[in-house]
C-alpha cells in the first residue's frame, strides 16, 4: 500500500474491522480477552470497540457467557450485494489494483475440464495494453495462472509435466524452470510468466479457491514488457494474492486451514 494512503488510515476503524474479521472467521462466540489476544490489542481497547459495535448492532453480546459474536446488523450493509454475481462483487477490488498499479487485470474462470475462460478484464485508463477477447479459452497450465494452479492443487511432478506439455509456448521456459516456479508459488500464492506464453508480455497471477480448496478463479496482471520493473511486478503479485484470499473469504466462504495445500 502506498505510504500516502497508509498515513490516512484510522487505527480505531482498522481495529474494529479486525475484530469483525476474527469473529467471522472463527464462527463462534468469543470473549473480549480472547478477541484481544487474537487481534493483538490490549483488553481495554478491544472491550471499548466491542461495546461500540454491540451498540450499533454489528455484534451481539451474551451477558451470561460474556461472549460476542457477529450481529444481524451487518446484513444492513451487505444486503445490496446479496444476489450479485461473483464477477460483479470481485470487479471493484480488481479495479483498485488495476488503477493503483497501472495494469490490466484479467479474471479467469477455472473449469472442471482444466481450461481457463476469460470472464472479465479491467484496465487502468490510458495505458497501453494487450487485447484479449472475452470468452478466450486456454489450457489451465498456461502462463502464470498455470504455475499457481499446479501449486494450489499440490500436483506431483509427473502430473505437472503432463500439464506443462499440453501448452503451446511462444518461448518455452523449460519444465525444470516451470517446476521451480510451481514450488515457489506454493509458498507465495503468486507466479510469473516472463514472455514465455506470449513474447513481449509480462504476466503475474494468483487465484481464489472455493471452500473445498479447489481453484475456481484465476487473477492475472498482463502488461507489455518494460512497463514495470521486477520490483513492481512482485508488488502487483502480492496485491493479487491478497485479493485472492479476500475472494476466498467473502465469495466462497472459509477455505483450507493453515498447512493445507
Amino acid at each position: 500500500m502506498p505510504d500516502e494512503l497508509r498515513q490516512k488510515l484510522v487505527p480505531a476503524v482498522q481495529n474494529a474491522a479486525l475484530i469483525l474479521r476474527v469473529l467471522a472467521e472463527r464462527g463462534q462466540p468469543l470473549g473480549a480477552t480472547q478477541i484481544a489476544r487474537e487481534t493483538g490489542m490490549n483488553v481495554s481497547s478491544a472491550f471499548n470497540i466491542l461495546r461500540t459495535l454491540s451498540h450499533e448492532g454489528l455484534v451481539t453480546f451474551d451477558g451470561v457467557a460474556k461472549t460476542y459474536r457477529i450481529g444481524m446488523g451487518l446484513l444492513e450493509f451487505v444486503s445490496p450485494l446479496l444476489g450479485a454475481s461473483p464477477a460483479a462483487l470481485i470487479r471493484p477490488a480488481l479495479m483498485e489494483i488495476a488503477q493503483t498499479h497501472q495494469v490490466m487485470i484479467a479474471l479467469w474462470q477455472i473449469t472442471a475440464k482444466e481450461r481457463i475462460v476469460l470472464i472479465d478484464r479491467i484496465a487502468a485508463p490510458r495505458i497501453v495494453q494487450a487485447s484479449i477477447a472475452r470468452e478466450s479459452r486456454l489450457p489451465v497450465f498456461v502462463g502464470a495462472v498455470g504455475r499457481v494452479y499446479a501449486a494450489a492443487r499440490g500436483l506431483d511432478r509427473a502430473t505437472t509435466r503432463a500439464g506443462y506439455e499440453s501448452v503451446h509456448w511462444q518461448a518455452e521456459p523449460g519444465f525444470e524452470a516451470y517446476w521451480a516456479d510451481v514450488q515457489e508459488a506454493r509458498e507465495t500464492r503468486m507466479a510469473f510468466d516472463h514472455g514465455n506464453l506470449f513474447r513481449g508480455l509480462e504476466i503475474v497471477a494468483s487465484l481464489a479457491r472455493d471452500a473445498d480448496g479447489v481453484p475456481r478463479l484465476g487473477l492475472s496482471s498482463i502488461t507489455i514488457a518494460g512497463q514495470h520493473d521486477s520490483e513492481n511486478l512482485v508488488t502487483v503479485g502480492r496485491a493479487l494474492a491478497e485479493a485472492g484470499l479476500r475472494i476466498e473469504r467473502c465469495v466462497f466462504g472459509p477455505g483450507p486451514g493453515p498447512g493445507d495445500p
